[in-house]
């Protein structure tokens, strides 16, 4: 199976370390969500991917080999900053685009005319790039990673700018070209997005991977919580919640009468935890509490809030951070 590795990747300007020995895979086939605060080390990554930067060690890997340039040539990127050029047409920038990536004239025109009719643009072609809104460039830059038919797709915040139908229209793309084995890399901050599209997540934090598996994975806790609502005096349902052993009960302020409780075992807990509730009164809500991606990012972030800045006394720190920013 075709397979994106990212392996030990180390990346320092100066003082300042922007990559520490970063490490996931992405496989054919799949979208994985690489989320992380701004510089994190999101884009130095996939700057790393397609050769812009070089690594101070570590390898990137397709199929096996070391990515080199000419494997480089069948990835598709869509960079954060729009790479268009303002004063060309759409169509005519599209086609000389897919004419570098080896395509030949008829191929070229072809593919330029699916793509831009596929996310909402035909009527566009024969604009100057300038001309159109944010939205629309940011499906011509999507159009532009895809003309050449890419066996890997790295796209940086793709989804930055676009309305919901927009977004729509693009999360289909991206999970057309999934479905057809090409490995998708996408980051970005809408993480209720990431959660619904992506089959894995990695969650970056000061340049190395903090948090990596399917999002059932990440939200899975050693603990589970669950929420319980009961039809009986409030101080009565944490009275006895808070008698249980092996649980930790807390009240939900705005649900008179529901607690969530955090169990030590969950081998049977949560039925005993049930029958009790019964013999109080009628159970209107019984449900598991899981962590969203929200909340496992906040927790991942929060984890180095501790950490000492990198000196700014380096000219090659300053310039670095603004580079990794992303």
């Amino acid at each position: 199976m075709s397979t994106l590795e990212i392996d030990h990747l180390n990346k320092s300007y100066g003082s300042l370390r922007a990559l520490r020995d970063m490490t996931f895979d992405v496989r054919a086939g799949e979208i994985f969500g690489f989320v992380g605060s701004n510089g994190a080390g999101k884009t130095t990554t996939m700057r790393i991917m397609l050769g812009v930067l070089a690594a101070d060690s570590g390898q990137v890997r397709w199929n096996g080999v070391e990515l080199d340039l000419e494997a480089r040539r069948h990835v598709g990127y869509m960079p954060e900053e729009r790479g268009l050029y303002p004063k060309m047409k759409v169509g005519e920038q599209l086609t000389y685009l897919a004419r570098l990536h080896g395509m030949s004239p008829g191929e070229a025109a072809a593919a330029t005319e699916y793509w831009t009719d596929r996310l909402g643009v035909g009527a566009r072609r024969g604009d100057n790039v300038e001309k159109l809104s944010l939205g629309n460039q940011q499906r011509v830059q999507l159009a532009a990673a895809l003309v050449h038919s890419p066996d890997i797709l790295v796209l940086d915040e793709p989804f930055s700018g676009l309305d919901p139908v927009a977004v729509d229209v693009m999360s289909a793309v991206l999970r057309e070209r999934a479905d057809a084995g090409v490995p998708v890399i996408f980051s970005s901050h809408q993480l209720d997005l990431v959660e619904r599209l992506c089959d894995r997540v990695g969650i970056v934090r000061a340049g190395q991977m903090e948090a990596l598996g399917t999002i059932e994975e990440l939200r899975t806790t050693d603990r589970p919580r669950w929420l319980l609502d009961v039809a009986a005096d409030p101080a009565v349902v944490r009275a006895w919640a808070d008698a249980l052993p092996g649980v930790t009960a807390s009240a939900v302020p705005e649900r008179p009468g529901a607690v969530v409780v955090e169990l030590d075992d969950a081998a049977g807990t949560e039925q005993r935890l049930l029958a009790g509730a019964l013999e109080l009164g009628a159970v209107r809500e019984f449900a598991p509490v899981r962590p969203t991606l929200t909340d496992l990012f906040r927790h991942v972030v929060s984890a180095g809030d501790g950490e000492a800045p990198p000196p700014d006394d380096d000219p090659r720190s300053r310039r670095a951070r603004a580079e990794v920013a992303a």
